[in-house]
């Protein structure tokens, strides 16, 4: 049976990510403008490549899927009682890492989901300074696309007897080590933003444990990319880990790899 999702233009969505991930590379080149940031009520950074990112990836959007609501992290706080009639909507971070973006590190992303009843169905990650981008659905799988336009077919490294843990690097955890010491892991890398994700869906690591609070928004695109390569994201008991919740803070999860 044929679902909303199979009608999405895939390569619609992927120029809107292309087009977003200019926007901010150009300010991100710009030592004036890349320097201009406010804090928001939770005195996290609002940059102005938050903004152009937002208003590209929304108005495309609209234009794309007209009859799909839009929920980003930049946009207008909508309540509850609207949103818990939504039976699919987008669930967008315009610019994922805005502290890295500050450090100029280069490890920040664009992305976009499409969540159907509380569950990821669609995700894009666009990383903009290596012009790499990676996409998952239930009727594609899971995919890498590098710069120079090879397409890779991703897959978790589920054979793995010995595991790479890779962790936020601007939010330490104090449970990591104890959560960490549950798993056979040999080895623990750091990476900003929804990157963490990337890397277990190709394979590069296979545990991530986040204790400390995330928005939908930064899990969402992750959350389906690592499903469709063949991992898996839920909470620390092993419950489904869902989307529109009364509330959009993330409580505790592990992404990882799904050796069963």
């Amino acid at each position: 049976m044929a679902t909303l999702e199979t009608e999405i233009p895939l390569k619609g969505l992927q120029t809107l990510a292309f087009s977003a991930g200019s926007s901010i590379l150009d300010i991100y080149n710009d030592t004036d403008r890349m320097s201009q940031f406010t804090l928001k009520q939770d005195a996290s950074p609002l940059t102005l490549a938050d903004r152009a990112s937002h208003d590209i990836i929304a108005d495309g959007l609209r234009i794309l899927t007209p009859d799909i609501p839009v929920l980003s992290e930049e946009g207008s706080s909508i309540p509850y009682e609207i949103r818990r009639h939504w039976e699919y909507f987008w669930c967008i971070d315009p610019l994922d890492g805005t502290k890295e973006f500050l450090h100029r590190n280069n490890e920040f992303t664009v992305n976009i989901a499409l969540i159907h009843r509380q569950r990821p169905v669609l995700g894009i990650i666009y990383i903009p300074v290596s012009g790499t981008l990676y996409y998952g659905s239930e009727t594609t799988g899971s995919w890498k696309i590098t710069n120079d336009g090879k397409v890779l077919r991703l897959h978790t490294d589920n054979e793995a007897k010995e595991w790479i843990a890779v962790s936020s690097r601007s939010h330490a955890s104090d449970g990591e080590k104890e959560m960490l010491s549950r798993y056979p892991i040999s080895k623990q890398i750091s990476a900003g933003s929804a990157l963490k994700f990337c890397l277990i869906a190709e394979g590069s690591a296979h545990f991530y444990y986040r204790h400390g609070p995330t928005m939908e928004w930064d899990t969402a695109a992750g959350h389906a990319i690592v499903q469709y390569s063949g991992g898996k994201l839920a909470t620390p008991s092993g419950e489904p880990f869902l989307y529109n919740k009364t509330s959009l803070v993330n409580g505790p999860f592990i992404c990882s790899i799904d050796p069963a």
